[in-house]
């Protein structure tokens, strides 16, 4: 996104404490890896139809956890590097083993050169991850030279309409990777494995009637930006048994006014970490200010840090649930 411009199976577990790699190796073992598709394969992206002949041999993957992503279903020989991590400092020791065999072929979103300079032929990106509208990196402007793009479910929302975010979004596509690159099956028995986990981790929960009134303050003093009904947090969220507050502002992520979270009264803040503010400095600055005194998220000390890996879709938004129940109920 980077929007200034989530029985524990062994496996998934792997991801979740020992590393994006332990996963890979151990999903490897499902299948031979990188199986051929045998005929043509169709997926559907935002608003397109796009068909691949034969899996991608040179993919280029924007930010952290469109990276972890590919990462995950064991592509990474399939690519030629990646862009979007470096500039927004979201690199974290669980991804860097992941990539450190890839270049970074820009620190923040490429230029078209850069693209075609890296002989790509896919482009895993979304709107505001990595491409914008009108902007000169789109699915339009790299079909000429022969490179593919593959849009980032939850950012569909950026040129058309689509449904509130699930989980399912992220399902998606690791699904549509699976099939794209020819690791179908793959992909499905990894899904299948973070629906089983989730599913029995929630089948424990005792939610309460009410649910928790949830912030999501990702960045932005004069004005916060923050995730609407369209953005991978409120899926996290509900899964954990709360609600967000701003779940019927019809955005993804974008900027509200501080006098509507003050009216909402959060009852947790949930904070996005990365960049060159600091989780801590986020707490600080609403714990500080006379205008938030009242909200009881303020008054009762009530924060929850949630890496920006985990609160954009990817491997990690099942941690991100686990992580958010124990802030919420102690569970």
């Amino acid at each position: 996104m980077h929007k200034n411009s989530r029985p524990v199976s062994s496996s998934i577990s792997g991801l979740l404490s020992g590393g994006l790699l332990s996963l890979t190796v151990t999903a490897t073992t499902l299948l031979s890896p990188l199986q051929a598709a045998a005929d043509p394969v169709t997926v559907q992206s935002c608003n397109r139809q796009v068909t691949f002949d034969t899996p991608p041999k040179a993919a280029v993957s924007n930010d952290v956890n469109l990276t972890e992503m590919m990462l995950v279903l064991g592509l990474r020989d399939r690519m030629v590097g990646y862009t979007g991590i470096s500039g927004w400092k979201t690199l974290d020791e669980k991804m860097r083993d992941g990539v450190a065999e890839l270049p970074e072929l820009s620190e923040k979103y490429p230029t078209k050169e850069v693209l075609i300079g890296a002989d790509a032929d896919f482009y895993f990106a979304g709107w505001n991850y990595g491409m914008k509208v009108g902007g000169e990196v789109t699915p339009e402007t790299l079909t000429p030279f022969g490179i593919k793009v593959y849009e980032l479910t939850e950012s569909c929302i950026h040129i058309g309409e689509k449904s509130k975010v699930t989980m399912q979004d992220m399902y998606n596509d690791l699904l549509n990777l699976g099939a794209i690159f020819g690791v179908k099956e793959k992909a499905q028995a990894l899904v299948f494995e973070y629906k089983s986990e989730l599913s029995d981790f929630e089948n424990g929960l005792k939610k309460p009637a009410n649910p928790l009134r949830v912030f999501v303050y990702d960045s932005g003093e004069d004005k916060p930006f923050t995730a609407g009904r369209y953005a991978m947090p409120t899926a996290i969220i509900e899964a954990a048994g709360g609600t967000n507050i701003m779940d019927d502002f019809d955005k993804s992520w974008a900027k509200v006014g501080w006098e509507s979270v003050v009216d909402r009264n959060p009852e947790v803040v949930v904070i996005v970490n990365y960049g060159n503010v600091t989780a801590e400095q986020k707490i600080a600055y609403m714990k500080n200010n006379p205008a938030f005194a009242n909200i009881d998220a303020v008054k009762n000390d009530r924060f929850v840090v949630l890496e920006y890996v985990e609160a954009t879709p990817g491997p990690r938004n099942i941690d991100a649930v686990k992580k958010l129940t124990t802030a919420f109920y102690g569970s």
